[in-house]
């Protein structure tokens, strides 16, 4: 088996590097399952520094990547831009439909003369 060179060896860890960061944040967008708990997990503040981190790399590599090594950057990084917008998206309709369905209940409870406090606090301020 052929040894590699020192270039063909940084080469490969640092797409290795490029994808971990892929992995990471792909994961942390809740879009594929966490492989130690078996379950989609989602934590868009720890995605945005993993997509954070990439750019950084990407910043302080810039002249020194061969053409395969840039392309594989700026693709990963639109593409994980492009998926975290999707979740902030998704994230801020399912806050709104939460809030809807909480007035509905509120709205239907004052209808049938059910009155719900919105907080013992609230009610006892003048």
């Amino acid at each position: 088996m052929n040894k590699l060179s020192e270039d063909q060896k940084n080469a490969v860890l640092f797409m290795q590097l490029i994808l971990t960061f892929q992995g990471a944040a792909m994961q942390q967008m809740g879009k594929i399952k966490n492989p130690l708990t078996d379950k989609i997990e989602r934590d868009l503040t720890q995605a945005a520094i993993s997509i954070d981190m990439l750019d950084m790399i990407k910043q302080k590599t810039a002249g020194n990547l061969t053409k395969e090594e840039q392309q594989l950057i700026d693709h990963i990084l639109s593409e994980l831009k492009l998926n975290y917008v999707d979740e902030l998206d998704r994230e801020s309709k399912d806050k709104g439909e939460k809030k809807k369905e909480k007035t509905k209940t509120r709205r239907k409870s004052k209808e049938k003369g059910l009155v719900q406090p919105r907080s013992i606090i609230s009610e006892s301020q003048p």
